[in-house]
C-alpha cells in the first residue's frame, strides 16, 4: 500500500467528524415551514455550529440563547452564544440554564421552539433543584468522573439532581411546539441519555439515582439525599401530556461517522471491520481490540489484511494515578502495552469534538515503533498506564492529535490500520 499510514488514519478521523459536522445535517431536518417566529435555545459542543445553520436557513424571526463549552464558539447574529465549563459546571452554565428556562416559561401554543441539542449539554445547562447547590452538583459531578461510572448512569444521577433536566424543560416551554435536534454522544443513541434528555420523557427514577451514588460509593450531603428521597425530585414520565407537542429528531449520530470512515476506508484499499458504539473501561476495550488485531496478524481472522478496525462509543477510566490524559490516550497506552510493538499495526484514538477529556488534545496515533521508542526514553507503557498517564506517555512520542475544537461531538472514534504483514508471534 503506498498510503502513509498516519496520514490515513488522521483522514478516517477528519472523515468521521465532518460526518457529523452540524453544517452537513442540520439544515435537512429543520421544519419545511421555516417563516415565522421561532426562540432558539441549546446547549452543548455543537450548539454554536448548529444555531449558525438555523440563522441561515430561517426565513422569519430568530431570537435566542445557545451554551457551548469554552472555546467552542462561533459568531452568531441572532442567537447568543455563552461559553461554560464542561466537564465539570461552573457558575456560567448556571446562570445561562437560569435564562434558558426563562425563555420558555411564557409562552402559547402559537410559539414554536428550536432546541439544539449535543454532547456536553448536562454539563453545560447546569440548574440545580431546590435545595441543592451548584458544589454539590460539582462535587458529585467530579466523584462520578472519576468512578468509572457509565454516561448513563452519570446522567441518570445528574437528571434528579436537576431543574432542567428529564424532560423538566419540555415541560416548561408547554404549550409552546417544541422541535429538538440532537447529535447523539451515546452508545445506543438514548433520547432520555443524551445531554440527560432535558425536552424527552424520562422512565428512570429517584430510586434508581441513589443506587448508583451508593454503587460508587459516593458520599453526597443530606440535603442531596433528601431530596433524592423525595418525590419532587421524579423526573417527567412518559405520557405526561406537558410533552405532547414535544418533538425529538436524531440528526447525526456514531454509527454515520463510523460508516463514513468505512467507505474512506474501502477507497483506499483497507476492508473495515466496524464493531459499533462500546461502553467499559478504556484500558480493557483496548485489550479486546489488540486480541483482535493479532487474530488478523496471525490467523487472518475475522478479516484479512489489509484492514481497519472502527469502534466509537464512550469507555470509562477508573482514575487510579497522578498522570495526565483522558479516554482515548487511556486507550491507546493500554493498546500499546498489549500489542508491545506488533509489525504492520497502527492506531488512532480520539474524542470527535477535538478534546480529550480535559486536555487539549484530541486524542493520539499509536505506531509500531511507540512502545520500543517510549521504552528507549525510559517510558514503561505498563507503568504509565497504572499511573493514568496517556497524555505524557504521546506527547514524549510527539504523537498527540490536535485538532482545536471541531463544534461538533458523536464521541470516541477508534481506528486500528493493520497491513499487510508476516505472522507474529505475540
Amino acid at each position: 500500500m503506498s498510503v502513509d499510514p498516519q496520514q490515513l488514519l488522521r483522514e478516517l478521523f477528519a472523515t468521521a467528524i465532518d460526518a457529523a459536522h452540524p453544517q452537513q445535517v442540520l439544515e435537512a431536518h429543520l421544519p419545511a415551514d421555516r417563516s415565522g417566529r421561532v426562540i432558539v435555545i441549546g446547549a452543548g459542543k455543537a450548539a454554536a455550529a448548529m444555531a449558525q445553520v438555523v440563522e441561515r436557513c430561517w426565513q422569519g424571526e430568530v431570537s435566542g440563547v445557545v451554551v457551548t463549552r469554552y472555546g467552542h464558539g462561533a459568531p452568531c447574529e441572532k442567537i447568543e452564544v455563552v461559553e461554560a465549563a464542561h466537564p465539570v459546571p461552573d457558575a456560567a452554565g448556571l446562570a445561562v440554564a437560569k435564562r434558558v428556562l426563562e425563555l420558555v416559561s411564557d409562552l402559547d401554543e402559537t410559539d414554536r421552539v428550536i432546541f439544539l441539542l449535543s454532547g456536553g449539554g448536562s454539563a453545560l445547562l447546569a440548574l440545580p433543584a431546590e435545595g441543592i447547590t451548584l458544589a454539590d452538583k460539582q462535587s458529585i459531578n467530579k466523584a462520578l468522573l472519576k468512578s468509572g461510572a457509565t454516561i448513563g448512569e452519570m446522567n441518570c444521577v445528574r437528571k434528579h439532581l436537576s431543574a432542567i433536566k428529564g424532560g423538566r424543560l419540555g415541560k416548561a416551554c408547554w404549550p409552546a411546539t417544541v422541535y429538538t435536534y440532537a447529535i447523539s454522544d451515546v452508545p445506543g443513541d438514548l433520547a432520555t441519555v443524551i445531554a440527560s434528555g432535558p425536552t424527552v420523557a424520562d422512565p428512570s427514577t429517584s430510586a434508581e439515582a441513589l443506587a448508583i451514588l451508593k454503587r460508587y460509593a459516593i458520599d453526597v450531603p443530606a440535603s442531596v439525599r433528601n431530596w433524592l428521597q423525595s418525590p419532587e425530585s421524579e423526573t417527567v414520565k412518559p405520557g405526561d401530556p406537558s410533552l405532547a407537542r414535544s418533538h425529538f429528531q436524531l440528526i447525526a449520530r456514531p454509527q454515520q461517522s463510523l460508516e463514513a470512515a468505512a467507505v474512506k476506508c474501502r477507497q483506499s484499499g483497507y476492508s473495515p471491520l466496524i464493531l459499533g458504539d462500546l461502553e467499559g473501561e478504556s484500558r480493557e476495550v483496548a485489550k479486546v481490540h489488540a486480541g483482535i488485531a493479532r487474530q488478523i496478524v496471525q490467523h487472518g481472522q475475522p478479516l484479512a489484511a489489509p484492514c481497519v478496525i472502527l469502534s466509537g462509543g464512550e469507555t470509562t477510566v477508573t482514575v487510579r494515578g497522578n498522570g495526565r490524559g483522558g479516554r482515548n490516550a487511556e486507550f491507546l497506552l493500554s493498546l500499546t502495552d498489549s500489542l508491545k510493538g506488533l509489525p504492520g499495526v497502527y492506531a488512532l484514538a480520539g474524542d470527535t469534538d477535538g478534546i480529550d477529556g480535559s486536555e487539549d488534545n484530541a486524542g493520539a496515533i499509536m505506531t509500531p515503533d511507540s512502545y520500543a521508542s517510549a521504552a528507549a526514553l525510559g517510558l514503561s507503557a505498563s507503568d504509565e498506564l497504572d499511573n493514568n498517564n496517556g497524555y505524557g506517555y504521546f506527547e514524549a512520542l510527539d504523537a498527540l492529535i490536535v485538532t482545536e475544537p471541531t463544534r461538533t461531538n458523536v464521541n470516541d472514534f477508534r481506528a486500528i490500520l493493520i497491513l499487510e504483514s508476516p505472522k507474529h508471534d505475540a
